[in-house]
């Protein structure tokens, strides 16, 4: 059960020479319950927008009101309406009330900023961005897209570290771009002038080298989630030259005892047997025990690399205990 071909509807218009964004994503949801409760009394709903009219993820629509925080690219933009500054297919972090859908605050970080640098039609349609291999599901989208443009891109991390695009905006005009680029990762092979950058927190998986000066990486250890501002548009292969590094939080790490709703693809093989297991969904470790309900269609046994799915459950001591599996 691969996550290609689950794809969900182009939106109408997608093609339209004036229209600036390639969006798409999975659709609706399966009936689930939402995440909610946890020791700060919020529930943390992770995963990609479906549609709107209030916003729609993971099977949810979460109702925003004027007390609703909205954060994009790490700027506050509340007082804009949802559909004006998030789209269809954005992957974003949603901190809601105990047991209820009211939005406090919904996150939206790309995965990266950049130049096309290459374009390969092989066995999946890939681009290279700041030396990250980007899958782009949809024929018409990767046909579209072309050596040189600026895109935007967000989506979910498979196996081989690679970023499958849940959404793509062509040209991306922020106020803060300037000429700078970014990328997102974790930090790996960290050395008084460098590291190896990558989606998935073990260091595996396609990376890229970052060289750095001290002032800019100071405070740096391996593991740390960053993003990378660069001033250069990057060749194929070759390092990246930092001239901002920032600590961030990826959208996997969770409060202690929080409810958690996780959508992502599997990016580590389950041990364990049985209903009984062990694995990784974006890097982040899921254990499953008898009690655990797989719904979606799919049973323990489909639980395997790039399998898309949500995990509801209980942020435990770094671990997600999950309460339920549902496969997208």
């Amino acid at each position: 059960m691969s996550p290609k071909g689950k794809t969900a509807r182009l939106l109408v218009g997608i093609l339209l020479p004036l229209l600036s964004s390639f969006i798409f994503s999975t659709c609706g949801g399966t009936g689930i319950d939402l995440a909610g409760g946890g020791v700060s009394g919020t529930g943390v709903s992770t995963g990609a927008i479906a549609s709107f009219g209030s916003v729609e993820m993971n099977g949810v629509h979460y109702l925003t009101d004027n007390n609703t925080i909205k954060m994009s690219h790490g700027d506050d933009h509340s007082s804009e309406l949802d559909q004006a500054l998030f789209r269809v297919g954005m992957v974003v972090t949603i901190h809601h009330g105990p047991n209820d859908n009211n939005a406090l605050e919904i996150e939206y970080r790309d995965n990266l900023q950049g130049f096309i640098a290459a374009k390969n039609s092989g066995a999946d349609n890939t681009l290279t961005v700041l030396g990250q291999t980007v899958v782009v599901d949809s024929a018409a989208v990767f046909t579209n897209l072309n050596l040189n443009e600026l895109v935007e891109v967000s989506g979910f991390v498979d196996s081989a570290g690679r970023i499958r695009a849940t959404y793509i905006a062509r040209n991306p005009q922020f106020p803060h771009h300037g000429g700078e680029f970014e990328v997102k990762g974790f930090v790996s092979g960290l050395s008084s002038s460098g590291f190896r950058l990558g989606p998935l927190p073990d260091g595996t998986g396609m990376t890229v080298t970052v060289s750095f000066s001290q002032a800019v990486g100071a405070g740096l250890t391996d593991g740390m989630y960053v993003k990378v501002v660069t001033t250069g548009a990057q060749p194929v292969s070759g390092p990246i030259s930092a001239t901002s590094i920032e600590k961030l939080s990826p959208r996997t790490v969770f409060p202690e005892k929080s409810i958690v709703d996780l959508e992502g693809l599997v990016t580590a093989s389950p041990s364990g047997s049985g209903n009984v297991l062990s694995f990784a969904v974006e890097g982040k470790r899921v254990q499953t025990d008898n009690n655990t309900q797989f719904l979606g269609g799919g049973t323990a046994a489909n639980i395997q690399p790039d399998v898309r799915l949500q995990v509801q459950g209980t942020e435990m001591g770094g671990v997600l205990s999950a309460a339920k599996i549902i496969f997208r």
